[in-house]
């Protein structure tokens, strides 16, 4: 039992060594230096990639950041405007009813005066009346008619007897 591929040939094992070198060569020329560019370009491509993210994730963490600053502006700032408008409204209502209750003195103080120029008239109407009537009493007691000239002449003691009198 002789097989011949357990026998030892040396010019068999020298043509293997030869073709292994001259296949290792052409590997390493045309497969492994390629292989190894491309491996190399892409651990760059994968080095850049997490420069870039990581400056993407800086620039975001800055965005949050800035978002975060500016609402903070904005809600102080609406919550100023807010108080702003709280004030004026409560500054508009006390100046509507300070106007208002001035308004109101003015129309009361108005139809004080009128009350009174109406009160007064109507005194002075009661009193003409009033001697005229005592007048026309005293002319029909006395039976005599009493002429213009003594009417207003009576009229006008009278009147100053009412007045002293309400006085």
């Amino acid at each position: 039992m002789d097989n011949p591929l357990v026998k030892v040939d040396p010019g068999l094992f020298i043509w293997t060594i030869a073709v292994f070198l001259l296949l290792a060569y052409l590997l390493r020329k045309f497969a492994w230096q390629p292989l190894l560019k491309a491996l190399e370009e892409r651990q760059k491509t994968i080095a850049a990639a997490l420069e870039n993210a990581r400056e993407a994730r800086e620039q975001l963490e800055k965005a949050q950041a800035n978002a975060a600053q500016v609402m903070a502006q904005a809600r102080s700032e609406a919550e100023a405007f807010l108080v702003q408008a709280r004030n004026d409204a409560n500054a508009l209502r006390q100046e509507l009813r300070d106007k208002a209750a001035a308004e109101a003195a003015t129309i009361t103080a108005n139809a004080e005066k009128q009350i009174q120029r109406e009160t007064a008239k109507a005194v002075e109407t009661i009193r003409k009346e009033a001697v005229e009537l005592s007048v026309a009493i005293a002319s029909k007691l006395i039976r005599r008619q009493v002429s213009a000239q003594d009417q207003e002449a009576l009229l006008r003691e009278s009147v100053k007897e009412i007045g002293q009198a309400g006085n």
